[in-house]
């Protein structure tokens, strides 16, 4: 799963993007050992939430804000995700668009066209990687969890032939050092912009990390896989990027920082083959794992007697196709507006839940009562109003930190910001909440009750219970 995460367009063009920063080759990477370090620590406390109860990111919502209340921060995320749903998906399509343009020369004149903002050509190559996600859906998380199997070191076996092949035409000499801007803020503020940034762009995973780790059979597996798939595999990808970007130059006379540009220049048929079908599969793999399985959960909360994952994840699918991604992308003010704000919320939600279940309940949570109309986490008809309170006296400065032009110094920050504050003004006017008082009394009653083996029958673990 973390391989399809990070091995993705994205992912590539990160490390290369974090020099515009003004930082130099080792300073870069320092920056992204910590971050990556930051990221690690912090997927794990929402991956054994989700191992411990064993259910996806919204119903974990329905502790801190309620059985109803849950739908605001499952919507925001799926909101965030559909967006980048559809983008990724048309990210994808370009891959499909230089094979299709390679092999069959004449379908050039499909390109020229133009019917809501992209062409023939460019529609149907949309469509069939719309298309192939949802053949993902027929089967559930079993097809998802099998695609991702493979996709995730296919990319691996890519990269690092094209890291041979740069390295070999380059005569095995290349300068790591990639051009970049001067620190706008100084170079004590770059560097920790970019830790920042290195959190930030795992920040949707770490809202909703636990849709995969509901799975896991212990905390140690969350764990284990965790290290390998983060800090080991994110460092190892993104020295492999660098290198090629960095090789790029001495072959091409130019910093390439798009891999399937770099393919499209091998004077090879089978090898612009090989490398455009595994950058647009690994595009499908990330999309799967942020911005589809996601979506799927949140949107069968608001309705579950209705809605099941298959059809979440198909109303997904059908928003991010008539949204037409392509022009939200190609639109700054779009992508700055409503997509950074929307993304400086992830911050706020991410600060209330964790506060929430680690710090003021103690991990003590009445699983049953999630699922009641009456219960524990009901609240006032649903809702929990401070945690609503929580969220918009924390998301307020996060979204004017990240939009704000004369906050462009502390932009990077606005995760951090958001999620700070959120568990500070969560923590303070809850703490002493009958609710909450009362709730962890139930929770600790029951997990007594089911230690204690009843009188000539066997015992019964919590784990099992």
């Amino acid at each position: 799963m973390w391989m399809s995460d990070i091995h993705s367009l994205g992912g590539y063009t990160f490390a290369a993007g974090l020099f515009a920063l003004g930082l130099g080759a080792w300073q870069v990477f320092l920056a992204l050992v910590v971050g990556i370090v930051i990221v690690f620590l912090l997927m794990n406390l929402s991956g054994y939430a989700g191992q411990r109860m064993g259910v996806p990111y919204p119903v974990i919502a329905r502790i801190s804000f309620g059985t109803l209340g849950a739908n605001l921060p499952a919507l925001i995320r799926a909101l965030v995700a559909i967006a980048w749903y559809g983008i990724q998906t048309w990210l994808a399509s370009r891959a499909v668009i230089v094979i299709a343009l390679k092999l069959w020369p004449d379908l050039k004149g499909l390109t020229g066209n133009n019917f809501l903002g992209e062409s023939t050509l460019g529609w149907l190559g949309f469509l069939l990687m719309w298309g192939l996600q949802l053949f993902l859906l027929r089967h559930g998380m079993e097809t998802i969890r099998r695609f991702q199997d493979w996709a995730g070191p296919a990319v691996w076996g890519v990269m690092a032939l094209l890291v041979l092949y740069i390295l070999v035409n380059a005569g095995w000499s290349l300068s790591l050092d990639l051009p970049g801007g001067t620190p706008q803020w100084g170079l004590g503020q770059a560097f920790a912009a970019a830790v920042a940034l290195t959190v930030t762009y795992f920040s949707t995973l770490l809202l909703n990390f636990c849709d995969f780790s509901r799975f896991a059979p212990t905390r140690r597996a969350v764990r284990t896989a965790n290290l390998w798939g983060l800090p080991v595999n994110f460092m190892a990808f993104s020295v492999v990027s660098v290198i090629v970007t960095a090789g790029t130059f001495k072959v091409y006379g130019q910093h390439i920082y798009d891999p399937v540009d770099i393919v499209s220049r091998i004077n090879s048929l089978w090898a612009l083959l090989l490398g455009a079908v595994t950058f647009a599969v690994a595009t499908l793999g990330i999309n799967v794992v942020a911005n589809f399985v996601s979506p799927a959960y949140d949107l069968s909360n608001v309705w579950p007697s209705r809605i099941d994952f298959k059809r979440g994840g198909l109303g997904a699918a059908v928003v991010a196709l008539v949204i037409t991604p392509w022009n939200l992308f190609n639109s700054p003010v779009v992508v700055n507006l409503f997509l950074g704000g929307l993304g400086a919320l992830l911050g706020p939600l991410f600060g209330i839940i964790m506060t929430d279940y680690y710090v003021l309940r103690r991990q003590h949570v009445v699983v049953r009562d999630l699922f009641r109309d009456e219960g524990c986490y009901t609240y006032k008809r649903g809702w929990n109003p401070k945690a609503v309170f929580s969220f918009v006296a924390s998301a307020a400065p996060a979204v004017v930190v990240a939009l704000v032009p004369v906050f462009g110094a502390v932009a990077p920050f606005s995760w951090f910001v958001g999620a700070i504050v959120a568990a500070l003004v969560h923590y303070a006017i809850s703490r002493h909440d009958r609710s909450l008082v009362e709730s962890i009394a139930v929770a600790v009653a029951e997990a007594s009750a089911s230690r204690a083996p009843a009188e000539g029958s066997p015992g019964v673990s919590p784990q099992t219970t």
